[in-house]
């Protein structure tokens, strides 16, 4: 039995306001002069098409196009902005709905998730994440009435009705959220079967993925030794020797970027770059394959492989982006329980400084090489991350992820990083999403926020008001689809 928040007894039991869900005015300045500016630019941005080049959407559901289950499948299930935190308030994700890795039981009543759920939606209160479920329930299916315990079966209902016509199946999503281009995530084990598909149906809707090494470049990946077998037998590539390891990510590389790849996505530890030559990588190669890697060889590997990343970019073309910084899967009973991504991915400390260097002293001045740094580590975007994209052409800034993934860590990461680096070594917004219904709702966010800080410079007279517009429309579309070649 879940305990009770010890908020949940002030939550009134439905909305008495008769304000309307959103607010038109959300996220801009108070100050009417300054608001009147940003809601002028914000009308010139509103609707340009969505651009999602940093996403983890499952590709099957634009290949099957077949319908969403029920709401709990839609928004919580697949979501660990949500169900963490549900979870940190005593909700156990069985009761979620959330896979066991052993198969083992959880709850499979969409019904009964969603009350849940909207039993502890006062959670929410004043997080991004309410921003975004508001914005679908009103836009995508009317609700003007704030989700609760008491109208969970109303909105269950009303909801799971929508699912079941042809307008709420993904692809109609896909077209009706005006989005360009949406990239998927998968590994290099992947056979992209689903791209395949989606690309095999005729449909129009412009799906890519990123290749997304982790699970052949970190030594402490589970099961890393089996997947290099594995790498092997898709590539033919002999992985066990550390000529035929890189030339088999030649052939994976090539083989996503035959499926519209124009980026590559790592997600490591922390920040390392090395740079080894051939006979230290390759004698640290032996070292890393076996049982009983060190800590220090499967960092040192990692950093190597990084340097190694970038030399195959400026071979192929491939976008890097590098988000280190996080202890993964910080909750070791839950990783054993329930597998990665969990919402356990916790910010660490990290040093771009000393740790790009190796890689910048290789590569940081390759024009034809494009680096888009993330950070969960938000004290580093004035102190290192700023300066260096500010100097370094190979670098550009990726706008604030997952944490920062919102109103106030957009404002602080453009407060802290556009005197040093300005607005084009930053590459406008990305959707760090599972959730589909999530990303119109995040980029409406982040297009606010933007224009509300575009605003206040007009106010200041720091800008005019034609390059505000201007900084505007790069910051919505432009930037994102120079930086990933879309």
């Amino acid at each position: 039995m879940t305990a009770p928040s010890a908020l949940a007894g002030s939550a009134p039991a439905a909305r008495t306001s008769a304000a309307p869900l959103l607010h038109p005015d959300r996220l801009f300045p108070a100050e009417p002069a300054v608001r009147a500016i940003a809601r002028d630019l914000y009308s010139s941005v509103r609707d340009l098409p969505i651009l999602s080049p940093h996403g983890h959407t499952d590709p099957r559901w634009y290949a099957e196009n077949a319908p969403f289950p029920d709401p709990a499948q839609l928004f919580v299930v697949p979501d660990h902005y949500v169900f963490r935190m549900l979870y940190s308030q005593g909700v156990p994700l069985e009761e979620l709905g959330v896979p066991r890795r052993d198969g083992g039981p959880v709850e499979r009543d969409g019904r009964q998730i969603w009350r849940r759920f909207a039993a502890h939606y006062h959670l929410f209160r004043g997080t991004p994440t309410r921003l975004w479920l508001d914005h679908a329930f009103s836009t995508l299916f009317g609700l003007d009435e704030r989700l609760c315990a008491g109208n969970a079966d109303a909105t269950y209902d009303l909801i799971a009705a929508a699912l079941r016509t042809e307008a709420f199946r993904p692809r109609a999503l896909f077209e009706r959220f005006n989005i360009e281009a949406i990239a998927t995530t998968e590994s290099p084990l992947d056979p992209l079967k689903w791209h395949a598909m989606i690309r095999g149906s005729g449909w129009g809707g412009r799906v890519i993925t990123a290749y997304r090494p982790d699970p052949v470049v970190d030594p402490e990946f589970e099961g890393f030794v089996g997947n290099l077998h594995a790498f092997g037998a898709l590539t033919g590539e002999d992985t066990m020797s550390w000529r035929g390891y890189l030339a088999a990510h030649r052939k994976r590389r090539s083989f996503f970027k035959s499926f519209g790849a124009t980026a590559t996505d790592h997600g490591h530890p922390s920040a390392a770059t090395a740079d080894l030559t051939p006979a230290e990588a390759e004698a640290l190669f032996e070292r890393v394959k076996v049982p009983g890697v060190t800590p220090a060889d499967a960092e040192l590997f990692r950093a190597q492989m990084l340097t190694e990343m970038a030399r195959l970019s400026l071979e192929d073309g491939l976008v890097m982006q590098i988000h280190p910084g996080a202890v993964r899967n910080h909750n070791a009973a839950l990783f054993d329980r329930h597998g990665r991504d969990m919402g356990a991915d916790i910010p660490a400390r990290t040093d771009y400084v000393r740790a790009l260097k190796p890689l910048l002293d290789r590569f940081g001045n390759e024009r034809d090489l494009t680096i888009i740094l993330f950070t969960l580590d938000e004290t580093a975007y004035a102190r290192e991350l700023a300066p260096l994209a500010g100097h370094y052409p190979a670098l550009r800034l990726g706008p604030a992820w997952w944490f920062f993934d919102s109103p106030e860590g957009m404002r602080r990461f453009r407060e802290l990083t556009t005197e040093t680096a300005g607005f084009a070594n930053t590459v406008g917004f990305n959707d760090d999403t599972r959730a589909f219904p999530s990303i119109p709702a995040r980029h409406d966010v982040a297009r606010r926020v933007d224009c509300a800080y575009l605003a206040r410079l007009v106010a200041e007279h720091r800008l005019d008001l034609d390059e505000a517009g201007e900084i505007a429309h790069a910051l919505a579309y432009g930037l994102a689809k120079a930086a990933y070649k879309l």
